[in-house]
C-alpha cells in the first residue's frame, strides 16, 4: 500500500506560475475532480477489502495473505512504473529504484509498524461493519495528541484536547449502541484500536526514515512495502494462511484473483490521490474531506447493506465526524495563528499534525 504523497511526489504535476493564473472556474473544477477521485479510491478500497476479507460468497480466512498480495501490488508497481521512466514513458520524471540492503534495513523499524498499521486495519474491517469502521478506528487522532506529548514532548491546547474528549466519547456510545444491537464485535474493537495507534506511530517514524532515503516518499513506499512482503511470510506460516490457502476452492478463480488485483491497484492508488488532493487543496482541507468522506461512506454502507440503526448509534458517529471536523479547524487556526506571528517562541507552539 502506497504511503500518502506529497508536493515533492514525482507522480504528481509540478507547479508552476501558470497553475496560479489558472481561472477560477477552472481551479474550483480541478479541485472538485481531485476531491471526488479521492472520495471514491477511498470508498471503493474499503468496500473491496471488506468483500475480500469477509464475504459470505468467499468464505477466505486468510486476511494477512489479503494485506501481503496489496504490499506486493505496490511494490510491484513502483518498480515497474520506474522502469518505464527509465524506457523513456510519460513517467519520465520518476527517480530509479535500486535495491539496496542497508537502506532496507535502515527502513525495516518503519515496516514493523507499517505491518501493524495495514494489517489491524483490514482485521478490524473484517470484525467490524463498514457502517462502524469510521467509529472503530476513530481514536487516531487522540492518539496522534498522546503520543506527540510523551515522544515529541510536544503539548497541546485545551480546545484541542476538548475536541479530543468528544471523540472519544462518541466511541464509547458507538461501542455501546453496536453491543445493544447484538453486533459488536470485541476483536475489531481491539484492532480498531491498534489502528489508531500504529496510524499514529506510522507518522511519527515516517519523519524519522525519510532522511535515510533522501526524503523521497516514492523509494521510501518501495522500500516499505518489500519490507513488509518478506515480514509477511513467517507471520503467514505461523498463522496457517498457506494451508487455507491450500484448500481455498476459488484459488483458480479468475473473478478472485481479478479483485485480488484491483484490491492491490487501489491500495496502490489511494496515496497518490492523497497526495493529489493535499497539492491542489491543503493538507487542512484533506483533513475536512477525509471527515465527510467519512460520513458519506458510512451513510452508504448503511444503505448498501440494508442496516437499521438507532439515534443514538448515528449520533455517536457524528460525535466522532463532529470532534475529528473541530480538532481539524482548531488546529488549523493555530497554525494560521504561528504562521502569523514568528515571534512565537517553539515552547509556545502546539503541535500542528502528526
Amino acid at each position: 500500500m502506497a504511503l500518502g504523497g506529497g508536493a515533492a511526489d514525482p507522480l504528481l504535476p509540478a507547479e508552476g506560475g501558470g497553475e496560479r493564473r489558472a481561472p477560477f472556474v477552472l481551479r474550483a473544477l480541478r479541485i472538485g475532480l481531485v476531491v471526488c477521485l479521492y472520495w471514491f479510491t477511498s470508498i471503493t478500497m474499503v468496500f473491496l477489502n471488506k468483500y475480500l476479507l469477509d464475504s459470505p460468497s468467499l468464505r477466505l480466512d486468510a486476511p494477512l495473505f489479503v494485506t501481503f498480495f496489496q504490499c506486493a501490488m505496490t511494490a510491484a508497481l513502483c518498480a515497474g512504473l520506474s522502469l518505464g521512466a527509465a524506457c523513456g514513458s510519460r513517467c519520465a520524471g520518476l527517480p530509479a529504484l535500486r535495491l539496496d540492503l542497508k537502506v532496507s534495513r535502515s527502513v525495516l523499524p518503519l515496516s514493523v509498524v507499517f505491518i501493524g498499521m495495514v494489517t489491524s486495519n483490514n482485521l478490524c474491517l473484517k470484525h467490524v461493519g463498514v457502517a462502524f469502521y469510521n467509529v472503530g478506528r476513530s481514536l487516531t487522532t487522540v492518539f496522534n495528541v498522546l503520543l506527540s506529548y510523551l515522544l515529541l514532548k510536544q503539548t497541546t491546547s485545551l480546545y484541542a484536547l476538548l475536541a479530543c474528549g468528544v471523540i472519544i466519547g462518541g466511541f464509547w456510545l458507538g461501542v455501546d449502541q453496536e453491543g445493544a444491537e447484538g453486533t459488536l464485535s470485541w476483536a475489531g474493537i481491539f484492532f480498531g484500536i491498534l489502528a489508531s495507534l500504529c496510524v499514529s506511530l506510522n507518522a511519527i517514524y515516517t519523519k524519522k526514515v525519510l532522511p535515510v532515503v533522501d526524503g523521497s516518499i516514492w523509494h521510501l513506499t518501495f522500500y516499505n512495502n518489500l519490507n513488509a512482503c518478506v515480514l509477511f511470510f513467517p507471520l503467514m506460516m505461523m498463522l496457517g494462511e498457506f494451508h487455507t490457502l491450500y484448500h481455498f476452492d476459488k484459488l483458480g478463480n479468475p473473478t478472485f484473483w481479478g479483485m485480488m488485483t484491483l484490491g492491490g491497484v487501489f491500495g496502490f492508488a489511494i496515496g497518490y490521490v492523497t497526495g493529489l488532493q493535499i497539492k491542489y487543496t491543503s493538507p487542512l482541507t484533506h483533513n475536512v474531506s477525509g471527515t465527510a468522506k467519512a460520513c458519506a461512506q458510512t451513510v452508504l454502507a448503511v444503505i448498501y447493506f440494508e442496516e437499521t440503526k438507532s439515534f443514538l448509534w448515528w449520533t455517536s458517529n457524528l460525535m466522532v465526524l463532529g470532534g475529528s471536523f473541530a480538532y481539524t479547524w482548531v488546529k488549523g487556526l493555530e497554525m494560521r495563528k504561528v504562521e502569523e506571528d514568528p515571534n512565537l517562541k517553539s515552547s509556545e507552539k502546539n503541535e500542528t499534525g502528526v
